[in-house]
């Protein structure tokens, strides 16, 4: 890996494991993380607690140019802090709610737009590592490196309903949670503005059958090179 600022981007579809592996490669490079998928998380928990009808394209860009969003970068063993209106909202952005409706507010043009601004900001100022769906197409086209992660749907809900239910949930729920992501992919890679597609220039890691740790050698493989 070269010297100097370095800008990683890491795209791919829900529960391709992205975000755990890039904020523990992170760690390892002693660089700062930045998941832009909770940005947009925090966007849609505050369009729900104010009651925002999610088809009403103009008032989610209103609402959004409105709003002071604030990523505390991970640091060491402390996670990305995001801070809504000047509220930690870290926990809040993770719930069954946020989940099943932030792809509806991410297709917004002019929610992105309004991201799209502080993300660049972000990594003009530090060496990162940025997960999110359009961080390699659209974000930082220019990134030193490029990675798309996938996994099969079966896999993917896996993980996403272990995160969400732990040992609590039950098989009904596991299908909801498969559900849930099949509709999300339609979403993000059918999208008319900055739709989720691998970067021509991106490196195609299937995860399905790796470990975390295995992805990490593998993506520290092509840094070296």
């Amino acid at each position: 890996m070269p010297g100097g600022k370095i800008t990683i981007a890491i795209d791919g579809p829900s529960g391709a494991g992205k975000s755990t592996i890039s904020r523990l490669l992170a760690q390892e490079l002693g660089i700062i993380h930045i998941d832009t998928g909770a940005m947009y998380r925090a966007i849609t928990y505050k369009a729900l607690v104010k009651g925002i009808d999610l088809t009403d394209e103009k008032k989610l860009t209103e609402l959004a140019l409105d709003t002071n969003l604030e990523i505390i970068p991970a640091r060491g063993d402390r996670p990305q802090a995001i801070l809504l209106d000047g509220k930690d909202v870290t926990r809040e952005i993770r719930s069954k709610a946020v989940n099943e409706h932030v792809s509806e507010v991410a297709k917004v043009a002019g929610v992105r737009s309004r991201l799209l601004h502080l993300q660049r900001k972000l990594a003009a100022e530090h060496s990162v590592i940025m997960d999110g769906r359009d961080i390699g197409t659209v974000v930082l086209p220019s990134a030193d490196y490029k990675f798309f992660l996938t996994a099969d749907l079966e896999t993917r809900a896996a993980r996403r309903y272990q995160e969400i239910f732990g040992d609590q949930g039950d098989c009904a729920e596991f299908e909801s949670v498969k559900q849930n992501l099949a509709e999300r992919d339609l979403i993000d890679s059918s999208r008319e503005f900055a739709p989720l597609r691998q970067a021509k220039d991106a490196i195609l890691i299937d995860t399905t059958d790796l470990t975390i740790s295995e992805v990490i050698e593998k993506i520290k493989g092509y840094l070296c090179r």
